[in-house]
């Protein structure tokens, strides 16, 4: 009973050590892509640093860096309670197997001694025919043998405790290790994310040497912004509009043809099966959209793809997400989709079939938008297009190249989606990069 209940103590914390190897793992995991990015970043920031003057660019890169650099933080200080959760059970773990051991020495021991003072052959038989009959002299020599048994067993419980003890030992000791050189880290990273904040005052000052520039730049890009918005919704004003003439042309025209054959045959009565939904003056904007089987199924198609629609650059990363968000000084603004961070000159693709609406300049970068059906996807801040008004694309088809911008050096595409007029988030529509 004894030997059960250590069983079951050790089974409990086996897993409990297995959740916490499991949770030690993902933390490590989470520390060596937050290492990678730092250094990535800690690269470009070299290279931007290198100008005499400094650039929103590096404040941009130092922002990032200090994120992630306290993020990396908070996840070493995560990784160290995990340790000394793990620290604390071994403990505890060696201290009740050297409890079990020593209790299982003390019970081997007395048995022990007591075999020591029976082991003679003489002592046995007499203890075996000192029975008053045949039936306790059988017991009495059953009892002999389950003492040599037992006194077996306890020396195979001693033996595997003891193995199970050292193993322990040495995982605390390694645990122990683990969490001084994360100790160490977790100092390093402290003194190099004070070291960057003192860098982000540093270009902050440099800055505001240049903040009437800087407010210009920023202007700039607002108007470039509100005038992005405007064509957006202008272009699908116009699609909404021309669908609607279209559909009512087409239902007229059906409708025509109808009475020209119902003539022909002789009848009065006038039946029209159109193709097209019927469009009326309040039909809405979706009707309007879907009116044809084509763009139906084409809207049906782009909704089926929800969550894996390929990202508008082979190589990416978020800038800038959907919604409510504050710049550099602070000023609330609103983002309708999502800035996406690439390559310089990289190529950006159209992330699912239909058909070129419209291609605007906007203070010198193009815009290009494609409609899905009842969906319409935008793609901005393009150098360059390889598309026209009309033309058919396919899913990843490269439609342009990215526009670098000379005052930061960073290449971002903003990518727009829309249902109507209404923008949607790209975050439930684009695949998980």
């Amino acid at each position: 009973m004894k030997f059960l209940k250590v069983l079951f103590f050790l089974v409990c914390v086996f897993a409990a050590i297995a959740v916490h190897a499991q949770s030690s793992a993902e933390l490590k995991h989470q520390r060596e892509v937050l290492t990678q990015q730092l250094e990535q970043l800690n690269h470009e920031y070299e290279e931007t640093a290198n100008n005499k003057r400094a650039t929103l660019k590096q404040l941009n890169l130092l922002k990032q860096q200090i994120s992630l650099r306290e993020e990396k933080i908070n996840n070493i200080n995560s990784e160290v309670r995990n340790l000394d959760n793990q620290i604390s059970e071994s403990n505890n773990f060696v201290h009740n197997l050297q409890s079990q051991l020593d209790q299982l020495k003390k019970e081997y021991a007395a048995m022990v001694l007591f075999t020591y003072r029976n082991q003679s052959a003489y002592n046995k038989l007499m203890f075996v025919f000192a029975a008053s009959d045949f039936n306790q002299a059988y017991k009495r020599l059953k009892y002999l043998q389950q003492i040599g048994d037992y006194r077996v067993r306890q020396a195979g419980y001693i033996q595997e405790t003891q193995t199970e003890l050292h193993v322990k030992i040495n995982e605390l000791d390694k645990n122990k290790k683990e969490k001084s050189i994360l100790l160490v880290d977790q100092v390093k990273e402290k003194a190099t994310l004070g070291k960057e904040k003192n860098s982000q005052v540093q270009v902050v000052a440099d800055l505001s040497k240049h903040e009437g520039q800087l407010k210009q730049q920023q202007q700039d890009v607002q108007r470039k912004i509100a005038k992005t918005n405007r064509e957006i919704n202008n272009a699908i004003r116009r699609e909404i509009e021309a669908a609607r003439r279209k559909a009512e042309e087409e239902a007229k025209a059906e409708q025509k043809a109808a009475a020209a054959k119902a003539k022909a045959a002789g009848s009065k009565d006038i039946v029209a099966i159109p193709k097209t939904r019927l469009i009326t003056k309040t039909s809405t904007d979706s009707e309007v959209l879907n009116a044809t089987p084509e763009a139906a199924k084409l809207s049906s198609d782009f909704l089926g793809n929800r969550g894996s629609l390929p990202w508008p650059v082979a190589n990416g990363s978020l800038r800038q997400g959907f919604g409510v968000y504050y710049d550099n000084e602070g000023i609330k603004n609103e983002s309708y989709g999502w800035d996406i961070k690439t390559n310089p000159g990289a190529s950006v693709r159209a992330v699912f079939q239909g058909e070129v609406t419209s291609i605007k300049n906007i203070s010198g970068t193009f815009l290009v938008m494609i409609k899905h059906g009842e969906y319409f996807t935008v793609y901005t801040n393009l150098k360059s297009f390889f598309v026209k008004e009309g033309q058919k694309v396919t899913t990843k088809q490269v439609i342009g190249t990215v526009a670098t911008d000379s005052s930061t050096g960073e290449a971002i595409v903003t990518f727009d989606l829309y249902k109507g007029y209404t923008p949607v988030n790209p975050k439930i529509w684009l695949v998980s990069n």
